[in-house]
């Protein structure tokens, strides 16, 4: 059912069937280390490239949530998949084996918020029982597509985000569990025209801000009615400058509000500056942390938002701004 202007309230919702979260290293050292389903020493992963890596590291998180789901990859009818290199080049090989039909998404960081957002749209339409969500970043792949190779060595801002190496996996489905997708609110393209990539919390915050009012607006829901509103990777610098905005509006998200990129590391033992950030961020977060409290209901609802920053190499390097995008997914116990 539309739900005022950018959002959708599912009549019947569907479900959460299974998830998995595939990590690197320092994400295992990070707080929520204990809490992913694999955590891989060599961020290699037995691969001898870094986009290789993250080609495996999502079909490992493909095949757990699946097994977690007691499914195969014959009970999916679709799979909706992204991440952040050119022409999605992870994705694509990485689940290639499953030979599952596919969508190949891209909304930067926001990525898993839109594959669960597709996923849930194409179940309650009765397109098909079950969808495969999946996203991933690495920090090598990301740092030698956007930023430097890592032989380079070179110093980060202090505003600057650590590309979380990470794949979430969500099987989306009619399955009955103990997590629905009551609804969606599509995010727009915001931009505030800021150009620097290494801040890129100050890019994102504005769509964060704008997709969280709309939820509230259509949904006709105050910052109260979820117990948290849970951003993908502003970090420190887009939260404070996320809570400015809001205020801005006369919303206050403060006492309900958490970010992935602030809690997947330890800012400050782990060096990671302003957070965590990448297609992975929110994914492994949400399925690690954030479901097993929705599961135990602990938490009755929660607005999830990943959010991202729409750039590219070619933008970067002429001189374009960086656009934000976040999409909005309402998630219950039941």
């Amino acid at each position: 059912m539309i739900q005022g202007l950018q959002s959708i309230a599912f009549e019947n919702s569907p479900y959460i069937v299974g998830s998995a979260s595939v990590v690197g290293k320092k994400e295992g050292e990070g707080p929520l280390g204990s809490m992913f389903d694999m955590v891989e020493e060599n961020d290699l992963f037995g691969e001898e490239t870094w986009e290789a890596a993250e080609s495996t590291m999502q079909k490992e998180a493909c095949v757990l949530a699946l097994g977690k789901a007691h499914m195969d990859a014959r009970d999916i009818r679709y799979l909706f998949g992204g991440d952040l290199l050119r022409q999605g080049v992870a994705t694509s090989m990485g689940v290639e084996e499953l030979s599952i039909p596919m969508f190949g998404l891209y909304g930067a960081c926001s990525t898993s918020g839109e594959a669960i957002a597709l996923a849930s749209m194409s179940v309650a339409a009765g397109y098909g029982d079950n969808m495969l969500a999946v996203t991933s970043s690495h920090f090598g792949s990301a740092e030698k597509e956007f930023r430097f190779p890592l032989g380079y060595a070179n110093q980060r801002p202090l505003s600057a985000h650590w590309t979380v190496t990470g794949s979430g996996a969500f099987v989306v489905g009619t399955k009955r569990s103990h997590v629905r997708v009551t609804g969606i609110t599509v995010g727009k393209i915001v931009d505030y025209g800021l150009k620097d990539s290494q801040n890129m919390g100050a890019c994102m915050a504005p769509a964060a801000c704008d997709t969280i009012l709309r939820n509230l607006e259509d949904f006709g829901r105050t910052p109260d009615d979820y117990n948290r509103i849970v951003t993908g990777d502003l970090g420190y610098v887009g939260q404070s400058i996320l809570f400015d905005l809001m205020r801005g509006k006369n919303v206050d998200i403060k006492k309900n509000h958490m970010d992935c990129g602030m809690t997947i590391y330890d800012q400050k033992t782990q060096d990671t500056h302003a957070g965590g950030s990448g297609c992975g961020c929110a994914a492994v977060t949400l399925s690690s942390y954030i479901l097993p409290k929705l599961e135990r209901g602990e938490w009755k609802r929660i607005l999830f938002v990943p959010t991202g920053a729409l750039m590219s190499t070619v933008s970067f390097n002429e001189g374009e701004s960086v656009p934000g995008i976040a999409h909005g997914i309402v998630l219950e116990h039941c």
